[in-house]
């Protein structure tokens, strides 16, 4: 190949949406245009037909991921308009050869996605031998989401053959020019250029990326390790995370006693019982700058925190406080924007008797929550992400952030309304109610 290209991935579930994405895509740049699997699945091959249509002189990808049937799927596919077909590596012999024979007889040629294949790079040679075009060196959005890219992979597998090497999965303005540098000769862009604000601009910094082999920084779009895991969940709302996580629901019954607050941090735990400030109050000495301190005080008064708490915690650098039970001195915390949580707020304070633990873990509205787990909280409540999940869901957390910005930008172009632009009827639950069997 000449130059790197690029290719556009379409993963969309609505047509017209993935269509208008395209048209500004092309526009920015792009060279090579994919039906998403997505896309696919829920519009069938016509989607690939229409985007033959409107770009008869571009190259057309149909992401069929093809496990079986490859003959049928290869033949369709080409009717279609594409010029190319993806079938997964994990399939069998046959049916990747099956794809090669109709693509000769169709005109359409195989790419082999590495998606699912164990040891990938002892199986090139194999895949050259059957005839395939290209292999896409693939990180899956699952993969992507606790934080791995396909840039050590693609690089390995360039020594081993030369094939045409596309590689795909969370790649932006910064990444790719370092997949044109580890031997890519296609980069296959999804949620960067769709769920952009603004696409052709979005497509003109990767091409640009591209071609330069420099990198253009960028803020959204790219997922985080857990030494970036503060930077991603500053950017968030709880809602966000909420949405990434399957409806996780937040601490219910504990509200932000000043409008317009927001903190995210590693959690420090106390357990104590209603009244009791003394371990509340050692906690403080315990917490690191950053971290957010989480009372269990059996979500009952009398006050275990106020004003002279709040000082000594903002001076320490904590970054909040969330507190099962009650708080009181509410307008000196406000005063010193100190950012509480709580689900009371009350006159009476009780004694010190140093009863309970810290650093143990807590039960709140029944989540439980270790010490170290992250908390993220704003006006809509507080959530709970266990450490061994937290960078995947502040990444899944990124994504719905970036897929709704670009939804925003859509209402906002048409003048329509949120129904219409996702087209919300189709996609209403149909079918028979009731159990299955």
């Amino acid at each position: 190949m000449s130059k790197v290209k690029l290719q556009i991935a379409l993963d969309f579930v609505n047509l017209d949406r993935a269509v208008e994405v395209a048209k500004q895509a092309v526009q920015g740049g792009a060279d090579y245009i994919e039906a998403g699997t997505p896309l696919i699945k829920s519009e069938g091959l016509d989607a690939v037909r229409t985007l033959r249509d409107l770009f008869p002189d571009k190259v057309i990808i149909a992401d069929m991921k093809t496990m079986d049937a490859g003959k049928i799927e290869a033949e369709a596919a080409a009717k279609a308009g594409a010029n190319i077909i993806t079938v997964l590596g994990s399939a069998t012999e046959s049916t990747i050869r099956e794809c090669v024979e109709a693509g000769h007889h169709y005109g359409i040629k195989v790419a082999v996605d590495l998606l699912g294949v164990e040891n990938p790079v002892s199986f090139i040679k194999k895949f050259k031998s059957l005839g395939v075009a290209w292999i896409d060196v693939h990180c899956a959005i699952d993969a992507q989401m606790q934080g791995k890219d396909p840039l050590e992979l693609l690089k390995l597998i360039r020594q081993e053959t030369d094939l045409i090497l596309a590689v795909a999965g969370g790649i932006n303005s910064e990444t790719a020019a370092y997949a044109v540098t580890a031997g890519a000769d296609v980069i296959i862009v999804g949620g960067a250029i769709t769920k952009a604000i603004d696409v052709k601009e979005a497509t003109g910094s990767i091409k640009k990326a591209i071609e330069t082999a420099v990198p253009i920084e960028t803020t959204l779009f790219k997922r985080t390790g857990a030494d970036d895991l503060r930077r991603i969940l500053s950017m968030v709302r709880t809602s966000n995370i909420s949405d990434g996580s399957h409806r996780l629901p937040s601490l219910q019954g504990i509200k932000q006693l000043i409008p317009g607050t927001r903190i995210c941090g590693p959690a420090v735990t106390v357990r104590t019982v209603p009244g009791d400030w003394a371990k509340p109050v050692e906690a403080i000495d315990v917490a690191l700058e950053g971290d957010i301190i989480v009372i269990d005080a059996c979500g009952q008064p009398p006050a275990i925190w106020g004003e002279l708490a709040s000082e000594s915690a903002k001076n320490k650098g904590i970054a909040g406080i969330v507190v099962n039970g009650a708080v009181r001195d509410t307008a000196d915390i406000r005063a010193l924007n100190f950012p509480v949580w709580t689900k009371y707020t009350v006159s009476e304070a009780g004694d010190p008797h140093g009863l309970g633990e810290i650093n143990q873990p807590v039960t709140i509205s029944g989540q439980k929550i270790f010490p170290g787990d992250w908390i993220v909280a704003d006006d809509d409540g507080v959530m709970v992400l266990p450490k061994d999940r937290a960078v995947e869901m502040a990444n899944r957390a990124s994504d719905i952030l970036e897929g709704e910005n670009r939804i925003r930008q859509e209402i906002k172009d048409s003048h329509s309304t949120l129904a219409k632009v996702v087209n919300l009827k189709k996609w209403e639950k149909k079918g028979v109610q009731g159990a299955i069997g």
